[in-house]
């Protein structure tokens, strides 16, 4: 038995890096799987990939900071599947910049999509995991802002930050209702928006260079953590912050 077999997950920021590859990867333990992001061409390739290996998935493009979003992603899971039991809500934006600098749309940018659409996800996430008497609520936090700082990355860091704060409380809320609240917190990762940082050969190298494993993450070995967070096989883990981070948060370069 596959170990989301019957089981209905949701996968938001799934165009691309982690969340695609959580996608594939839910798809493969057995889940049915409604993938939603903005870019509509990218949402289509993974259903497709994912149908071709013999998995279930549909579909939703759209804005996460958008609660109509966030319901329809839901009411598309309810409608085609019969439920939810999983949920990553896994989009995100860098932010980049010198606060002095940074305007306050800006600012209000980055919080809106890294941490409000947790909060819009969870609001009608829960109710549906509650009819089913458990479930499994994911959000991609980072060790930036929880283990680390790093320049130019103060709006990210605060809205990371924010979201194990979300995680704790939901967990205290949730779990005697059967429900398990839990962040993922992935160290640097070969992703688009990662590249957007770490954008030359010397910088990958630098960073790459402050873990004791002296890489940066495949999307699929993070995306096998969230597999974790999202099976029966964490089934006395809530509230956690859990580190997929290389070791960099106990790492100290001088």
């Amino acid at each position: 038995m596959q170990i989301l077999e019957h089981k209905v997950a949701i996968v938001a920021g799934a165009s691309a890096g982690i969340g695609r590859a959580t996608a594939r990867i839910f798809a493969a333990a057995g889940a049915a799987v409604v993938v939603g992001a903005r870019r509509q061409t990218e949402l289509d390739s993974v259903v497709g990939e994912i149908r071709h290996a013999g998995g279930k998935a549909t579909a939703l493009a759209g804005d996460v900071t958008d609660e109509n979003y966030a319901r329809a992603l839901v009411d598309l899971a309810l409608r085609e599947y019969g439920g939810l039991d999983i949920a990553l809500n896994n989009a995100a934006t860098l932010g980049l910049g010198d606060i002095t600098a940074m305007p306050l749309p800006e600012w209000r940018r980055t919080l809106d999509v890294n941490l409000t659409s947790a909060f819009l996800a969870a609001k009608y996430q829960l109710p549906r995991m509650l009819e089913r008497g458990r479930g499994s609520l994911i959000f991609t936090s980072s060790f930036v802002g929880y283990t680390a700082g790093f320049p130019g990355m103060a709006a990210y860091a605060a809205s990371k930050a924010g979201l194990i704060g979300l995680t704790q409380v939901l967990a205290s809320e949730y779990g005697p209702r059967g429900i398990r609240v839990n962040s993922l917190l992935p160290g640097a990762t070969d992703t688009e928006m990662a590249r957007e940082y770490a954008n030359t050969a010397e910088k990958r190298a630098f960073i790459a260079g402050l873990y004791p494993l002296k890489r940066i993450a495949a999307p699929e070995e993070i995306a096998h953590a969230a597999l974790f967070l999202a099976s029966d096989a964490s089934s006395f883990v809530t509230g956690s912050a859990l580190l997929a981070d290389g070791g960099v948060s106990i790492n100290r370069v001088g």
